[in-house]
C-alpha cells in the first residue's frame, strides 16, 4: 500500500472532529432515504479509497467492509501514487459503525478543490453518482460547524503531499486542465 505521511493519531484526530459536527442539523438520510449510504445497491462497484494511511485506523477483519487493494497505475491516479491503495464498500449500508466511516464519507456532500494559486476551497461534490443527492441538488445551506471542522481537517490533510497531489489533480481534471498544471 502507499504510505503517506499522515500519522494515524492524526487520523484519529480527524475522525473525533468530524464525529462532532453534521452537515445539517438533522440525520440528512431522511430527505433521501440514505441514498449515499445504499449507493452499493444501485451499482456494486460504488465505494470509496481510503486516503494514503487511513487504512490504519481500521480492521480489515471488521465485517462491515469488503476490501480491494488498487493497483494505482491501473486507474487514473496521480503520478506519485505508485502501488496499490485500497477502496473500501459498505456491507450493511445504511448502518455502519458511523465513527469509523471514511474521511471521504464524512466530509461528504464536500469535497476539496484547490484553485490554480493553491488556495483551497469546500466545494459541494461533483462526482458522477447514481443517486441524486438533496443538499447538493439544491445546494443546500449547511452547518457553518461542518465547514469550517471540514476545511480544516482538508487543510492539514493538504500537508501529506500524496493526499495533495489528489486533490490537485482532481481539481485540475474539474477544471478542465487536464493531469498536470
Amino acid at each position: 500500500m502507499i504510505k503517506g505521511s499522515t500519522r494515524k493519531r492524526t487520523y484519529r484526530a480527524i475522525y473525533r472532529l468530524l464525529d462532532r459536527v453534521s452537515p445539517v442539523p438533522f440525520e440528512c438520510g431522511t430527505i433521501c432515504g440514505s441514498a449515499c449510504c445504499n449507493a452499493a445497491e444501485l451499482d456494486e462497484s460504488l465505494g470509496m479509497m481510503l486516503l494514503p494511511g487511513e487504512d490504519k485506523i481500521h480492521d480489515r477483519h471488521d465485517g462491515w467492509l469488503t476490501w480491494e487493494a488498487l493497483i494505482t497505475n491501473e486507474y487514473e491516479f496521480p503520478e506519485s501514487w505508485q502501488g496499490k491503495v485500497w477502496f473500501v464498500r459498505c456491507k450493511t449500508p445504511p448502518e455502519c459503525p458511523r465513527h469509523l466511516r471514511p474521511i471521504q464519507c464524512r466530509s461528504f456532500p464536500l469535497t476539496p478543490h484547490l484553485d490554480e494559486d493553491g488556495g483551497l476551497h469546500m466545494i459541494f461534490n461533483d462526482f458522477e453518482l447514481p443517486y441524486v443527492c438533496p443538499m447538493i441538488e439544491d445546494e443546500a445551506e449547511l452547518d457553518e460547524r461542518f465547514v469550517r471542522a471540514t476545511t480544516t481537517v482538508w487543510r492539514h490533510l493538504l500537508r501529506d503531499p500524496l493526499i495533495y497531489d489528489l486533490v490537485w489533480k482532481e481539481s485540475r481534471d474539474r477544471d478542465g486542465n487536464g493531469k498536470d498544471s
